[in-house]
């Protein structure tokens, strides 16, 4: 887990400049709200509404994003006002937040923002039952959320707007299809579902923090599209509270509240947050778990009962995610892996042909937007796959697999980026021998990816090749023999598929 968080790529820094940034635009949205006289409630709540737009707000470009950030209170202040005045009628309260759980899943249909959106709705929710939120209190966090948001977006859109110079990737989309075929149907039934469960036996627990629960379910579902990818993210979802909670105590409760310690902290906690949330979701949690837990100590009520009450609200909010994805509308690991190792092939294929475009002189041909576009895909393949390569999976030829799967497309990967960072140069000249390697490269992807391919086929690209002293050969030439090797992982016996894990 040390390594994953450590040692993992970040290319370009965006990780690191992600997370600077947010700890920027979260201090100016709390440093305004405070300079206009807000309570610290409502210090509190435009804190977290500037979080939620710099963490879910992932559309492909800068106006795109912009947009989507000016409609978030279009459903947060609808939201707040009815969590609210529910806030004293339990039933009516429940009702409505298991409504709002479908809707925002549902939502996800439509892209990034229908994502984005539905996040922030469930996350109002889920702040008006953190800071108690009452009616008379609406005003003075409408105009917090306002401001925060207005100053959260200076930073990103204004002050420091790294992704103009970056180009647009398209994120990857799950598989379509119509009514309960479609992930988000089937993913709003179950997350409803689960969240239904969690609600009820987070109010047994405590009638004070219930909502616990119902955001780790909430949470769990984000992401995942696969029973075993959700049981996965629920395991460490529990693990990152557990292992923040035990932070909490020898940090956070120690400090009473003190405010400068505390802020600083949180400022660190937030940078935590967006810097792992690509490779870690342990480490995560870990971060937004101790975040939490010195917000309470700034309200005045952390104590060690208060955490574990937490770790116990979060196991049965894990709980509810498991039995909703086992028991509603299951889809098993196997269903979606195949679709996404065979989309990161493709993207491989269609990097090398623009990169051999660009070097052999077509002008329009531009690898860069296809690089972009693999590294998500990458990260739903390693999502896909991270039930077989879980240390507690019992399965250990198939978790052998896996790994070397994943180990062989981060090879693919690094071969492309090579091959794209050579074609951007204007002096770089073409050898004749690159037509002939790229069409190497398409028969190898084509025989990984159709269903009557062979290993056979596969490794037939992977013919001994002289050393090259072109670079731009140097990389396809790797990036042959990795796809060479993928095929026996891939194509191996019947008795033991990965892909149908």
């Amino acid at each position: 887990m040390l390594k994953r968080m450590f040692v993992a790529p970040d290319p370009g820094r965006l990780r690191l400049r992600s997370a600077a940034r947010s700890v920027l635009g979260i201090g100016l949205a709390v440093a305004v709200c405070g300079a206009a006289g807000h309570s610290l409630v409502a210090a509190i709540t435009g804190g977290l509404a500037a979080l939620l737009a710099l963490f879910t707000v992932t559309d492909t470009t800068v106006r795109a994003q912009m947009v989507t950030t000016a409609l978030l209170p279009a459903v947060g202040f609808p939201v707040l006002a009815a969590a609210a005045v529910l806030h004293d009628h339990p039933v009516g309260r429940g009702l409505v937040f298991a409504a709002v759980v479908g809707a925002g899943v549902y939502a996800r249909r439509w892209g990034p923002r229908g994502h984005s959106l539905g996040v922030f709705a469930f996350m109002t929710f889920f702040a008006a039952q953190f800071l108690h939120t009452v009616p008379g209190r609406l005003p003075e966090l409408y105009a917090a959320i306002a401001l925060s948001l207005a100053a959260s977006s200076t930073v990103r859109f204004g002050v420091w707007c790294y992704e103009r110079r970056l180009p647009a990737a398209v994120p990857p989309a799950p598989p379509g299809g119509r009514g309960l075929a479609r992930a988000t149907t089937r993913q709003a039934i179950q997350a409803t579902a689960g969240s239904a469960f969690a609600l009820v036996v987070g109010q047994l627990l405590s009638e004070q923090r219930w909502y616990w629960a119902v955001g780790a379910t909430w949470w769990i579902f984000v992401n995942t599209t696969s029973r075993g990818e959700t049981l996965v993210r629920g395991f460490r979802r529990t693990l990152g509270t557990v292992i923040g909670i035990v932070v909490g105590l020898l940090v956070a409760v120690p400090l009473h509240g003190a405010p400068v310690p505390t802020v600083a902290l949180i400022a660190v906690s937030v940078f935590g947050i967006f810097y792992t949330a690509a490779v870690s979701y342990t480490w995560m949690m870990l971060a937004v778990t101790l975040m939490a837990t010195l917000l309470y100590g700034l309200l005045g009520v952390l104590d060690s009962d208060l955490l574990t009450l937490r770790l116990a609200e979060t196991g049965v909010g894990a709980l509810g995610a498991a039995l909703a994805v086992l028991l509603v509308l299951p889809v098993t690991t196997h269903a979606t892996t195949d679709a996404w190792i065979q989309r990161a092939l493709r993207c491989v294929h269609h990097c090398t042909a623009e990169a051999a475009a660009r070097l052999a002189g077509h002008p329009t041909a531009d690898p860069a937007p296809h690089v972009a576009a693999l590294e998500p895909l990458l990260g739903r393949v390693r999502l896909s796959l991270s039930p077989l390569v879980h240390p507690l999976s019992p399965l250990r030829a198939r978790k052998a697999r896996a790994r070397q799967v994943l180990a062989l497309l981060d090879d693919c990967a690094r071969e492309v980026r090579g091959l794209a960072s050579i074609a951007a140069d204007p002096e770089a000249s073409h050898d004749a021998r690159l037509t002939a390697a790229c069409q190497r490269v398409e028969a190898a992807v084509e025989a990984l990816t159709t269903p009557h391919g062979t290993p056979e086929a596969a490794a037939a690209v992977a013919l001994a090749h002289p050393t090259a002293a072109e670079p731009a050969l140097v990389h396809l030439h790797g990036l042959e023999r990795a796809l060479a090797e993928l095929s026996a992982p891939l194509r191996s016996s019947p008795r033991a598929p990965l892909i149908d894990a």
